[in-house]
């Protein structure tokens, strides 16, 4: 409110102000007090005053909001985080990638579970398509695999251990996480793709590049040197995406998961992505988060979330068959398509 206020109250006083000063030099120039001039340099006084005091109230909103923006990075630096984490490194292989196992979230505050009553088992190598509407509980589904957040029934085991028996920092390192929204800092393409690997030379950063059929995007711009603008605004949402998606794939994870990350990619590019990470080496797991069926239809499994409970779980072909929101949401977008 106060903010809101101190520019136009700003403006009201000293103009009244202004008014003043003309009507009473107007008196004192009848009386021979003053002269003209003298009047118009008064008034010109006062304008300078008028964009000083400008200046000072543009700078008490800064301050006010710079205060406020303090207080809640001193609250988010201050959060201690919830979960506890072991100290054992994951093994190098077992039955299982991923399991969920009657699996429910309820975030803080929450009146009813995001998402409950989920299993699944998901072996090394599989990709697993997860579709559903806005709020079908599809990101917190995925969020539990790297431990983002902490199930409040059941229980995630990765490779087949609970989640929080390894330590953070090793099972962070072998989950990329894509999210919804790409995340791109100020500085060369190089420097942004470095944070998936800061060991990584420009050899691994273009096969990961290739991945993510992000190649063309690099030579566009002049090669691996080139600038990126904060949060990458000289670039499409596109390029944005496939750059994101090439910097979780260069620290070779595991376990993979694209957070609705290929929501801007046109079909074609989708259809060569989803091609490129069958084709990859490694056995990576693939989680393929989205709303588009397109992105999710050749995944070996697919799961159909609504109002977080698994409604369906199998391949296309078989969820047409058997799931009646999966169908709706096909039909949805290839009629429209082929209409």
């Amino acid at each position: 409110r106060i903010s809101a206020l101190m520019n136009p109250l700003t403006y009201v006083i000293i103009n009244l102000a202004i008014i003043w000063l003309i009507y009473s030099g107007a008196v004192q120039v009848e009386l021979g007090n003053l002269t003209q001039g003298e009047v118009i340099a008064l008034y010109n006084y006062m304008s300078q005053i008028l964009v000083e005091l400008i200046k000072l109230a543009n700078l008490i909103i800064s301050i006010t909001k710079a205060l406020a923006s303090a207080s809640r990075i001193s609250k988010l630096l201050d959060t201690e985080p919830t979960g506890e984490f072991g100290t054992e490194a994951l093994p190098s292989d077992a039955e299982y990638a991923v399991e969920f196992d009657n699996v429910a979230l309820t975030y803080r505050g929450g009146g009813a579970p995001a998402i409950e009553g989920i299993s699944l088992k998901v072996r090394p190598g599989e990709t697993v398509g997860i579709i559903g509407g806005t709020g079908s509980g599809k990101s917190s589904l995925v969020n539990l695999i790297p431990a983002f957040y902490d199930a409040t029934e059941g229980e995630v085991r990765v490779f087949g251990k609970e989640v929080h028996t390894y330590s953070e920092a090793g099972l962070r390192e072998k989950i990329g996480v894509v999210p919804q929204n790409a995340v791109l800092f100020k500085g060369s393409i190089r420097e942004n793709l470095a944070w998936g690997s800061a060991d990584a030379d420009d050899s691994e950063m273009y096969r990961a590049l290739d991945v993510a059929q992000a190649r063309a995007v690099v030579d566009g711009k002049g090669g691996l040197g080139a600038e990126i603008e904060q949060g990458g605004k000289n670039l499409s949402g596109g390029q944005r995406q496939r750059l994101t998606i090439a910097r979780a794939l260069l620290g070779n994870p595991r376990i993979l998961i694209l957070d609705d990350s290929a929501s801007a990619l046109d079909y074609a590019t989708d259809a060569a992505l989803r091609r490129a990470l069958r084709e990859m080496n490694g056995g990576t797991t693939v989680f393929v988060v989205s709303q588009r069926a397109a992105s999710v239809m050749h995944a070996d499994r697919i799961l159909v979330l609504d109002d977080g409970v698994c409604v369906g779980m199998g391949t296309h072909e078989e969820l047409l068959e058997s799931c009646e929101i999966y169908r709706e949401i096909y039909d949805s977008q290839f009629k429209k398509e082929e209409a």
